[in-house]
């Protein structure tokens, strides 16, 4: 009777139990209709769908969900995965600076990123498109208009880049300290973590596509068919939050290579960049590249004034 006492005294408490009650709803309405529309339920993806948020499983749990990962992905191409769960690392915040004055538009990063993130290789932003799934897109702009994205492309094929009169500035998840994909997710699917970074929970994520309206910078992708992976291309060096294998119908992005990051290397776009116009690193080093490139360039943040505080800037080097 206490019980049924102090809720009624606490309309807060009433509204956030019945919007944890809608999120668990839409959530298990949502993966049904998927299950029931790939005409298959085996006890792994079932587990998939029944497990408990990524943050509220306890140890045992996540080491589980980590093995019955391995297991599902090694049965479907036929190699040995790993999938870890690194943690953010203490005193990190990380940031990402590309040289506008460098990028010579040869979107190498691009084909890294898919390779490395193991995308889809086909199927676009519309099932009409048999286009692999890019989490970077690198636009081609005429330089006497200067930063236009309005009259910018991204399907560009000269026989040489750069092309002369033109510049090119590549577009990804900027990894916003406040970011607004995150506000509008109905059942907490994606967050911010301790290291700066924007991650998904694929599992949890009902493909409602909220969060690709709500990003100013179109960096999120969604999987309307089942994603196409040749089993002789697959990464099998992958992270929970990252490059692991995802469904069809989900929302997936850039996470500065959350798998290569967290145990102290480059995303795979900045080791392959051959001008060396990607900078990455942590922020709150005092000596490192990006707090002197930050500290002593001529900065250009995107959208600045829509105050989602990027941690992706572009500088001129030159």
């Amino acid at each position: 009777m206490k019980k049924q006492e102090d809720m009624s005294s606490s309309p807060a408490r009433r509204r956030s139990a019945r919007s944890i009650h809608r999120r668990d709803f839409l959530r298990g309405a949502a993966s049904l209709l998927a299950l029931v529309a790939s005409g298959g339920c085996g006890s792994d993806r079932l587990a998939a769908i029944t497990q408990r948020h990524l943050k509220q499983l306890t140890r045992p749990e996540l080491k589980e969900t980590l093995e019955r990962l391995e297991r599902q992905y090694e049965a479907k191409y036929g190699v040995k995965f790993s999938v870890h769960s690194t943690p953010p690392r203490e005193e990190t915040l990380y940031a990402y600076a590309l040289d506008l004055s460098r990028c010579v538009g040869c979107r190498r990063c691009v084909k890294a990123c898919v390779k490395e993130n193991n995308s889809s290789r086909e199927g676009g932003q519309t099932s009409a498109h048999n286009m692999p799934i890019e989490w970077i897109r690198v636009l081609e702009m005429a330089k006497d208009r200067g930063v236009d994205v309005t009259h910018s492309t991204a399907y560009y094929e000269p026989a040489k880049v750069p092309r002369e009169g033109h510049f090119y500035m590549p577009v990804q998840c900027h990894q916003c300290e406040n970011p607004s994909c995150v506000k509008v997710c109905p059942v907490e699917a994606t967050w911010k973590e301790r290291d700066g970074i924007v991650v998904i929970d694929y599992d949890w994520c009902i493909g409602c596509r909220y969060c690709m309206v709500a990003c100013p910078y179109g960096a999120r992708r969604f999987n309307w068919a089942e994603p196409h992976l040749p089993k002789d291309q697959v990464n099998p060096h992958t992270h929970l939050l990252g490059n692991r294998p995802r469904y069809r119908g989900i929302v997936e992005k850039c996470t500065f290579c959350i798998q290569r990051v967290r145990n102290g290397r480059y995303p795979a776009c900045v080791e392959i960049c051959p001008v060396g116009a990607r900078k990455f690193g942590n922020r709150l080093d005092p000596e490192g590249e990006i707090r002197q490139i930050l500290e002593r360039k001529r900065i250009f943040v995107f959208k600045e004034e829509i105050n989602t505080l990027p941690k992706f800037y572009y500088f001129y080097g030159i």
